[in-house]
């Protein structure tokens, strides 16, 4: 599945490049990070930041001592995995290597973008209700159950844990962007509800969007 994703467009450093090299090679792809190639074995991921304050940039990247640092994600991983490790280490590219440790290619943050766009959802018609739960309480089950019985269809559903106040957000997408029954039959089932985004114009429709992917990138 990930594999799918690989971008044509990362290029690869090798390590007879110089740092100078390597900066050109970024500042001409747009990119921040590299992976760093041999023989086909992925050694490292060569980030900018490193290079800007190698104090020998004239040098080949095999001599420097900032080879050590290698994310990656595996061919047979979730595009979820991905994600996560994107989020965490702040990275535009993931390299992606087979279980020997063999460079297969790299995706970038936006591919991973797409990929979560066009499959979450969220470009269907329909309207956005978020759920406020105490973590315990929490059931797909019965949220579907008085879905159904409103006849709204659910397209996805995304959990954010919110640290400060200990409670899962559950941001639901439906079907309908008249929302009116459906929040009232949740309420009446003691569900909290937080925000309701349905046919109030294209500016909650933005806030719409961008609280989606806030709680993709959060997962």
């Amino acid at each position: 599945m990930i594999e799918q994703l690989i971008s044509p467009t990362v290029p690869q450093l090798l390590p007879t490049d110089t740092g100078e090299k390597a900066i050109d090679v970024m500042e001409e792809s747009n990119m921040e990070q590299l992976p760093l190639v041999e023989d086909e074995k992925y050694i490292a991921l060569v980030r900018e930041s490193d290079l800007m304050d190698w104090e020998a940039p004239g040098n080949e990247l095999k001599t420097s001592d900032f080879l050590s640092y290698r994310p990656a994600v595996l061919a047979a991983s979730h595009p979820y995995e991905a994600m996560r490790l994107a989020h965490q280490q702040n990275l535009d590219v993931i390299p992606v290597v087979d279980n020997e440790g063999n460079y297969l290619g790299a995706i970038t943050r936006n591919e991973l973008l797409n990929y979560i766009t066009e499959r979450s959802g969220i470009d269907n018609p329909g309207g956005i209700i978020v759920l406020e739960i105490e973590p315990r309480n929490y059931s797909l089950y019965e949220i579907a159950r008085v879905c159904e019985s409103e006849e709204v269809l659910l397209i996805s559903t995304q959990l954010y844990s919110n640290k400060v106040t200990g409670m899962l957000e559950v941001t639901l997408k439906t079907n309908r962007t008249n929302l009116g029954g459906i929040v009232s039959s949740l309420e009446r089932y003691n569900f909290k509800v937080k925000e309701v985004y349905g046919d109030n114009g294209q500016d909650e429709g933005m806030i719409d969007r961008f609280n989606l992917l806030m709680n993709y990138l959060n997962m």
